[in-house]
């Protein structure tokens, strides 16, 4: 199912005299409000991705400030029970929770319950006196020392606080397996000294334990209060019911012949802790809408979830020039090594990633972006006034056919937009 825009529906849009049936418009100065996306191109990439058994199916849509200028659903929810997509499909979209976490987060610190620069151990005493991974001795046993930085808000929320996950990070796995059975020591050793570099890991876990203790709600019930709900993103949460259940798309596993296995839904529960970096469900109208909401400097319809000096720090880079390098994966069954964009210098703000210049034939300088782990992806591109966001349910991680699908839908929208 898909649904574009002509010409003459862009156009009344962009001038503020759209029918009823369309979301309100303004008219602005953008290229993307000024013209429609002919959506063609992108269909016909998506089909033969979806035709050829590349991908099962896919939901696709982009956004200027007001308005959606492309939506897509083509393929299958499920392989095997042919069960179409549509674009109110439900998808576990993991670490793409961590753009709300650290939405939350800011909303905290303009009220002044947190603080960016301050120890976070003043908020949670467990982030008291981090220990450090400094090697292994000659039997392989971890050596530990104090770390001589207090963590921040600021280095969680950077990805600098030490914190690295062991998919992405052997040293983390190589302590696990030493550290097993030996409840002395940490659960979690920083891998750095915090602010000394760049590593990708459950840092936004403790940001949402930050949130939850300074706002006094669990994480849950914060975002639904203060983002989703005001938002209206009514499919975006930790749970999801019977109804929901019934449009949820299904995992896909890659065999070793590259051939797609659907595999048997988890079993639904009511979560009992809340993680601000992963384990939420949404819809891609549902994330595009927070999307949107950033694209606006926090507000949407009347709705304010950030002030714009807020969405403008999550947006510039907070990293100075730490390198973000390629994620070389430890556990290929569940990702692939991440190279998102070869060749391009990236940096990171207080929740994207940033590509520092542009992307061939897509979005440009300044643009921000992350992912989930089961091939789902959002990037703002803040220069061309546009938003997207693109959801398919695969693993591993960083799938090639996904990561072509991707590109393909990118290229369409600006190809559509023409030059900046």
């Amino acid at each position: 199912m898909t649904k574009l825009l002509n010409r003459r529906e862009a156009l009344l849009r962009s001038a503020g005299c759209a029918a009823a049936s369309m979301l309100p418009a303004v008219a602005l100065p953008t290229a993307a409000a000024r013209k429609p996306v002919q959506g063609e191109e992108i269909d016909a990439a998506l089909q033969a991705k979806v035709g050829a058994k590349e991908i099962p199916g896919v939901v696709a849509m982009a956004a200027n400030e007001t308005s959606v200028v492309y939506q897509g659903a083509i393929g299958l929810r499920n392989m095997a029970a042919a069960t179409p997509m549509s674009t109110d499909t439900i998808f576990r979209i993991a670490s793409m929770v961590k753009l709300l976490t650290s939405v939350a987060a800011l909303q905290l610190v303009e009220q002044g319950k947190l603080k960016l620069d301050e120890p976070a151990a003043n908020v949670d005493p467990t982030l008291a006196s981090p220990q450090l991974l400094a090697g292994f001795d000659a039997k392989g046993i971890p050596q530990l020392r104090p770390a001589q930085m207090p963590l921040t808000l600021r280095h969680l929320l950077t990805h600098t606080s030490g914190f690295s996950y062991p998919l992405w990070d052997p040293n983390a796995v190589r302590y696990l397996k030493a550290a097993r059975g030996k409840p002395h020591l940490p659960r979690r050793p920083l891998m750095f000294e915090p602010g000394s570099r760049w590593a990708y890991g459950g840092s936004l876990d403790n940001v949402g334990r930050l949130v939850e203790i300074a706002s006094g709600q669990s994480l849950d019930r914060y975002f639904s209060d203060h983002i989703t709900g005001p938002l209206g993103m009514s499919d975006t949460g930790f749970a999801i019911g019977e109804k929901q259940r019934a449009r949820q798309a299904s995992l896909h596993v890659r065999d070793a012949n590259g051939k797609l296995l659907p595999q048997p839904f988890e079993k639904l529960a009511a979560p009992t802790a809340f993680s601000g970096g992963g384990g939420i469900y949404s819809t891609a109208p549902d994330y595009l809408t927070l999307l949107q909401a950033l694209l606006n400097g926090g507000n949407l319809r009347g709705t304010s979830i950030l002030r714009p000096e807020s969405v403008a720090l999550m947006a510039s880079n907070q990293i100075g020039n730490l390198e973000i390098g390629v994620m070389r994966t430890t556990n290929p069954a569940l990702s692939n090594d991440v190279d998102l964009f070869p060749g391009v210098r990236l940096r990171w703000g207080l929740g994207h990633m940033i590509n520092a210049g542009p992307v061939a034939d897509g979005r440009r300088a300044g643009s921000l972006t992350w992912a989930g782990l089961y091939n789902t992806y959002y990037w703002i591109d803040p220069t061309a006034r546009i938003a997207g966001v693109i959801m398919m349910q695969i693993l591993p991680f960083v799938d090639k056919q996904a990561l072509v699908a991707y590109r393909q839908f990118e290229r369409g929208i600006y190809h559509a937009l023409g030059p900046a």
